[in-house]
């Protein structure tokens, strides 16, 4: 095949352009997005080209040109089983389920951290499919190590292959997302917003406030916009009985270095009570944290596959059980109860919490 441009010299370094790699090659998915009662995308990554660069006494590195595909369906049926063949043969196919109207039982699946360690990672997207059958992944972020690097998203995507395809996912950006066009490219998403499954209702807003914009007002700016958006939302959602909000900061921590940095996250524990949150589900500290504080629980599940951290300070009146280990969390909805338990990779049971009436 003919090359469609060639090497350059650029300050001793050498980079080679964008190449085209014959067919498009399906790096990620399928995957499934934005489940309504009535609607849910669908979406792939394909590699339609790469780019190598290289420097004296530096091992070349090369990057893959990465673009999303979706369809969109519309005219489902509320609380039906689909399967889908999307891009064509065995690789193409998977299921979702849509979202249930009224009173339903389900369960959804609580991850995220899982940027570096893909062993680790690995394990517990092996937990998941074991020890869980959820009806929709709720992930807190930092999906990758680095958003803007195209070359870890295929990594991501085959890690994650066989929960994807069968589960949809509503993410939340964390700071290794660094605002990156390819998490709203290939996540298909907003910073912020909210759906319903069932009787409950999900809140999902961008915490990465450093990320946001270049300077201090515009970071403001998003921040002031956010969050009266948030709390219109959760006005509206009162009728629901559970209000879930999830992102990737936490309001408080028991990583002693930690406590204090996210004074944004905190600023909103009177609204998460105000308006009867049942429950905040965050990341951003590699391990397992549960609180109770003024009706409103608080879990931290940030042991997706990056390096552990300790829990060397819980906070005093508020800790229901810490642990530096790697998690997920299962959350069944049946009737006015929510029952979360977090739970290691093989198995092993952390904590277990009831919410509702």
């Amino acid at each position: 095949m003919r090359k469609a441009c060639g090497w350059f010299l650029l300050a001793s370094a050498c980079l080679l352009l964008a190449q085209p790699t014959g067919e498009p090659k399906v790096i990620g998915g399928p995957y499934v997005l934005h489940v309504g009662q009535r609607s849910a995308t669908v979406m792939w990554v394909v590699q339609s080209g790469q780019v190598t660069v290289s420097s004296a006494g530096q091992p070349a590195k090369t990057v893959p040109v990465l673009q999303s595909r979706k369809v969109v369906l519309n005219g489902l049926r509320a609380g039906t089983l689909y399967q889908y063949d999307s891009f064509g043969g065995d690789a193409g196919k998977g299921s979702f389920k849509t979202a249930p109207t009224g009173p339903a039982q389900f369960q959804f699946v609580v991850y995220g951290d899982n940027r570096t360690r893909h062993d680790v990672h690995r394990a517990v997207i092996q937990g998941i499919l074991k020890q869980a059958n959820p009806d929709f992944i709720v992930q807190t972020g930092d999906l990758v190590e680095n958003g803007d690097d195209t070359s870890l998203w295929p990594i991501f995507f085959d890690i994650e292959r066989e929960l994807l395809r069968k589960t949809p996912i509503f993410p939340s950006p964390g700071n290794h997302e660094h605002n990156s066009p390819n998490y709203f490219d290939f996540m298909d998403t907003r910073p912020y917003y909210s759906f319903d499954w069932g009787q409950a209702h999900f809140t999902s807003i961008d915490s990465d406030l450093a990320n946001v914009g270049a300077t201090p007002a515009e970071r403001e700016r998003f921040w002031k916009e956010q969050t009266e958006w948030m709390e219109n939302d959760l006005k509206q959602a009162q009728k629901a009985d559970f209000r879930f909000v999830f992102a990737h900061h936490p309001p408080m921590t028991a990583v002693a270095r930690r406590q204090g940095d996210n004074a944004h996250m905190t600023a909103l524990e009177p609204m998460f009570e105000k308006y009867k949150v049942t429950a905040g589900l965050f990341g951003h500290d590699h391990n397992y944290q549960h609180y109770l504080q003024k009706g409103v629980h608080y879990f931290i599940a940030g042991g997706g596959g990056a390096p552990l951290y300790d829990v060397d300070k819980p906070p005093a009146g508020i800790t229901v059980k810490v642990a530096s280990t790697e998690n997920f969390i299962v959350v069944n909805v049946n009737g006015g109860k929510a029952r979360f338990e977090a739970v290691k990779p093989d198995g092993t049971s952390i904590d277990v919490a009831e919410a509702g009436q």
